[in-house]
């Protein structure tokens, strides 16, 4: 049963009363919105963006190393000296990601985290395909088909209500993308192993900032740290998990590898090994404090939620209205994943959650990444006060 309250919540003195909900038309919406970003856009140049769990900017690191990978430009594959070159260049960016994930099995180079994906739930040596309700609509659109697990008490993925797991791959999702909320996989690898089946944990939103998950098979994507949009990578213990598809990657993916993109992603989670965040964080943690005495509450189900990624509701503004004020002010924020977030319907993931609706329609995610400094949170905090 998932959780009834799933937000811990301060109620505003004076409650509902002190607060008036206007309902206007759309050319009146549409007017209100021309007179904000009139009188309160924000250059892009002194704007604050955190939305990080969308997709990060690309950190310095990576762009070098990328202009250095486009300057070797041949194909891996090929048999002549410049392909030679191309292929050592490449096996030292395969190096150097299992180095800085500390990742003792294998990698092989995706274009995305939807395709390594698909790669892992398509292609594992299995009869059956189990996926947790909270996962990534990515996870869906590979396994149609998959037996769902939904989540109990403070949202973990309830396995009791899966007999046996032999021949099978179940997907957890090891941060959540929406909430934040870290699924305890250290807790149910021993039930999931015990019957024969093999785990694969979608690690988008924590590789690097959080130490990989004891999994069978795991997924990390670039641009959510740092990295180039369009590579990724499937980590898998041994290659004799997975049946291969031909090709590249030694077999298990087709399609010439992305060299540049796979040499930007080591940059970046190389750069992500020696930096510190407790500055940062400890930002954050003032920001939760403004949202609480604000008569806001955070949305994380009572479980333990990465530092990085947030979802906060607004006492009263729905979150749409909330985003466009918060855009105006210069902040970037999002109502949920990107994928999902252009629908005005309630998130899947919330409800899968257990978050009510009204809730639901009011909350905003926050997420934070490898430029955001503790000034950027203070000034975010001070916005959510003015909104409130």
């Amino acid at each position: 049963m998932a959780c009834a309250v799933p937000v811990r919540c301060f109620e505003r003195a004076g409650g509902a009363s002190c607060f008036a909900v206007y309902i206007v038309s759309l050319p009146i919406f549409a007017i209100i919105i021309r007179r904000l970003r009139q009188n309160g856009n924000t250059p892009i140049s002194d704007r604050i963006y955190l939305d990080h769990a969308a997709t990060s900017p690309l950190r310095p690191e990576a762009r070098a190393a990328m202009e250095e990978g486009f300057a070797i430009w041949a194909n891996p594959s090929s048999p002549h000296a410049e392909g030679r070159k191309a292929k050592q260049a490449l096996e030292d960016a395969r190096e150097r990601v299992k180095k800085a994930l500390g990742w003792d099995g294998e990698v092989i180079f995706t274009s995305g985290a939807s395709e390594a994906l698909w790669i892992a739930l398509n292609r594992a040596k299995v009869d059956r395909r189990i996926v947790s309700a909270v996962e990534h609509d990515a996870v869906f659109r590979a396994a149609p088909d998959a037996e769902v697990v939904p989540v109990g008490a403070n949202g973990t993925s309830d396995l009791s209500r899966i007999s046996g797991f032999d021949r099978s791959v179940v997907a957890i999702q090891h941060v959540n993308s929406e909430v934040g909320l870290i699924q305890p996989v250290a807790d149910l690898v021993p039930e999931i192993h015990a019957t024969g089946g093999l785990l694969l944990c979608d690690c988008s939103q924590s590789a690097a900032k959080h130490a990989l998950p004891d999994a069978d098979m795991a997924v990390i994507s670039a641009h959510k740290f740092g990295g180039p949009i369009g590579v990724a990578a499937l980590l898998v213990k041994n290659y004799n998990l997975l049946d291969p598809i031909g090709g590249h990657e030694r077999g298990y993916r087709q399609g010439t590898e992305n060299l540049p993109g796979a040499m930007g992603m080591a940059a970046a989670l190389d750069a992500w090994t020696r930096q510190p965040f407790d500055l940062v964080e400890e930002a954050f943690d003032r920001v939760h404090d403004e949202v609480f005495t604000s008569g806001g509450r955070i949305v994380d189900c009572g479980g333990n939620v990465s530092s990085f990624i947030h979802a906060f509701a607004h006492p009263i503004m729905k979150a749409q209205a909330l985003l466009i004020r918060l855009d105006a002010m210069g902040f970037a924020v999002s109502a949920g994943s990107a994928c999902s977030s252009g629908t005005l319907k309630k998130s899947r993931v919330l409800d899968a959650f257990g978050v009510d609706d009204d809730t639901a329609s009011r909350t905003i995610r926050v997420s934070i990444g490898w430029n955001t400094t503790p000034e950027e949170l203070e000034r975010f905090a001070e916005a959510w006060r003015k909104l409130t």
